[in-house]
């Protein structure tokens, strides 16, 4: 967005201009067309890792075959 407003419409306006803003972005702030501030959106915060041991019991079939060797990889174990 990179934009300008004043101070007046940013105290008017602020939590649409809030909303507005895509990650990154941000707005100057100005007073007598001065800049007198800057408002930047902050990134999001990286969603929180799964506790260990969270997937337990999510497995409900595995082949009976599950350990031996791929026919493809046979080559390279002899």
């Amino acid at each position: 967005m990179s934009a300008t407003i004043t101070v007046e419409e940013a105290q008017s306006r602020l939590k649409e201009v809030i909303a507005m803003l895509a990650p990154g972005e941000e707005v100057v702030i100005t007073d007598n067309q001065q800049p007198v501030a800057k408002l930047v959106a902050e990134q999001p915060a990286r969603p929180p890792r799964p506790a260990p041991g969270a997937g337990k019991g999510s497995i409900l079939y595995m082949a009976p075959d599950f350990d031996e060797p791929m026919e493809e990889f046979k080559v390279y174990t002899q």
